[in-house]
């Protein structure tokens, strides 16, 4: 199988030469492409998963031999979490290589955090049936570069600091209430607020329910620090 001169560039962009480009192919195939002749990418996302996250939970342990579990789990969930997946793949302009169905076209589904994600880990996953673990291992530490040695030495997010907070003081968790969505279907905009039963509120907007849950806690959090 030849690869097309996107897919060769794409190659390029993630340091890989594929000894079977077939696996490239099916790694970057959405299911909404899929058919009787074409195999979609989601078993390749499956296994990608666990291949990232054995390749980050190595770093780690490497880059701080005396961190205890306590203090490895959230640095690891930073790493491997959804999100930055998808940054990784936006810096390796995977969005441009995504076969998708029409649907997912007219949706803007290059652009879908979760599609893009899902990717990143199927392509792990083939450069690792292509060239085995230490060639997964290089792509990986190569396309998440500074981020294993820059993750916070407390990586917890800011939805699990918050409910921490809160506990510590007796309170019920946090409540998250979207205020309102705008936008297109293909790229809604969510404000959210964060508030805690004392009253304390804080609201944040981003392109998902998720990141702007987050920014709602994180900006709370940093409201009752001052206070």
């Amino acid at each position: 199988m030849k690869l097309s001169g996107d897919l060769r560039d794409f190659e390029a962009r993630i340091g890989h030469a594929f000894a079977d480009p077939a696996l490239l192919v099916r790694a970057v195939t959405h299911a909404s492409m899929s058919s009787a002749n074409r195999d979609d990418n989601q078993r390749l996302e499956f296994l990608g998963d666990r291949v990232l996250g054995l390749v980050m939970a190595e770093a780690l342990l490497a880059l701080d031999p005396k961190a205890t579990e306590g203090q490895l789990a959230p640095r690891f969930n930073a790493l491997v979490r959804k999100e930055t997946c998808a940054d990784v793949a936006r810096e390796v302009d995977l969005g441009k290589v995504l076969k998708l169905g029409r649907s997912e076209m007219i949706s803007g589904g290059r652009r879908k955090q979760a599609l893009l994600g899902d990717g990143i880990e199927a392509v792990i996953a083939a450069v690792y049936l292509d060239g085995g673990f230490e060639a997964a291992k290089r792509l990986v530490l190569r396309l998440w570069g500074d981020r294993t040695q820059a993750v916070d030495e407390d990586a917890r997010d800011a939805k699990t600091a918050l409910q921490e907070w809160a506990q510590a003081r007796k309170l019920p968790p946090p409540a998250y209430v979207e205020v309102s969505r705008s936008g297109p279907d293909h790229a809604p905009v969510f404000t959210i607020a964060a508030q805690l039963e004392n009253g304390a509120e804080a609201q944040a907007t981003a392109p998902s329910k998720r990141r702007a849950e987050q920014a709602a806690a994180a900006s709370l959090l940093a409201e009752l620090e001052k206070s």
